[in-house]
């Protein structure tokens, strides 16, 4: 299973100083890797950001970072630095474990927010990578677990390919590390966290490829659900998200969103896009409800929220939706939200909205 946690924050942590140990009687004062940090230097940024995450999540920040930055005492030995990454960690996995479900805290990357699972997915990014830089420079061997790396790519690089190489050797090609086959350089980088759209009695959180792998195989993709779900329409389409992700063709924003109820923190539902815009900037919306959630208008706030989004993208033209013929619930659903009734498509009735 890949999703992220305390746990994957503990079980970086215990990696990350399995390795600088090997190396605390070297000398940690050159730069790290290709960095301009020396490796106590380092060190030092890595016990930062995880301390900083997880003021992130316990001071509720939505509007910038909390100032408060964490250093190491004067005179700080390489031993003293891991301690510090040890008790950083320590603090996050406990944070991470104790943040209520949907709540989300600033973060600027992509979209100027992330949830727990997404700093604890940050925070296991930082500590292999800059391990790996440090260890590096002192001569010491730093691969990691490879289930680990898999689940820091299925959850921060949804838009990169998994296949080509193991995943240690991706997420290093990835964060302009190393090389893969066949693959040009990577100059440039950012992680991706999960877009999040409010629609007032719902929102819609992006399921990552990790959480839809989970999903696909009967597991929770991370949420708490309401009794009855998820609905198997939604494990269906998170199947299609991990294939697609699998395949390499996967793109970011365009899967599965978890319908997720503002006043308990629930996932009531599916909802999202049958894959990015097609040629002609149509893409296809789809939908589905756990049976307890059905009646209230979820699904219509929903679908409204997620339309106005799409349609505000440039390289989006119009929206189709498409049910079968005796689902009128599914056809009320669309009709509110603003669509509007389009020929047949084979025995599916169809309806559409266009960008103004």
């Amino acid at each position: 299973m890949l999703l992220m946690g305390g746990d994957r924050v503990e079980e970086a942590v215990a990696h990350a100083a399995e390795v600088l140990r090997a190396a605390a009687d070297r000398d940690w004062s050159a730069a790290a890797g290709g960095l301009d940090w020396s490796g106590l230097q380092t060190a030092e940024h890595v016990a930062g950001c995880l301390v900083a995450y997880a003021g992130q999540l316990t001071g509720r920040a939505t509007g910038g970072y909390v100032p408060l930055d964490v250093t190491l005492d004067e005179g700080t030995d390489p031993e003293g630095a891991i301690r510090a990454i040890e008790a950083a960690a320590g603090i996050l996995a406990a944070v991470v474990r104790t943040t209520p479900p949907g709540v989300r805290a600033y973060h600027p990357y992509p979209h100027g927010s992330a949830d727990a699972a997404g700093f604890a997915a940050m925070a296991v990014a930082e500590m292999l990578l800059h391990t790996y830089d440090i260890a590096r420079s002192l001569g010491v061997e730093a691969e990691p677990p490879e289930e680990l790396c898999a689940a820091v790519l299925g959850h921060l690089f949804p838009h990169v390919s998994p296949a080509g190489g193991p995943p240690w050797r991706v997420l290093l090609w990835a964060t302009g590390r190393g090389d893969l086959p066949g693959r040009a350089p990577v100059t440039r980088w950012r992680w991706h966290n999960g877009l999040s759209l409010p629609a007032g009695p719902v929102s819609l959180c992006e399921v990552s490829p990790a959480a839809a792998a989970d999903l696909a195989a009967g597991g929770t993709g991370g949420l708490a659900w309401i009794e009855g779900g998820p609905f198997q329409g939604t494990r269906g389409a998170a199947g299609r998200v991990a294939k697609s992700y699998a395949d390499g063709v996967h793109r970011p924003e365009w899967g599965l969103y978890a319908l997720v109820r503002a006043e308990d923190g629930l996932a009531i539902g599916g909802m999202g896009f049958h894959g990015p815009p097609d040629d002609e900037g149509c893409v296809q919306v789809g939908y589905d409800l756990a049976e307890g959630a059905r009646g209230h208008g979820y699904a219509t706030a929903g679908l409204r929220a997620l339309s106005e989004w799409a349609l505000a993208r440039p390289e989006v033209t119009s929206l189709l939706g498409l049910t079968d013929p005796a689902n009128t619930a599914s056809q009320g659903v669309l009709t509110r939200a603003g669509y509007t009734r389009l020929p047949d498509r084979d025995t599916a009735w169809a309806y559409g909205m266009r960008r103004a």
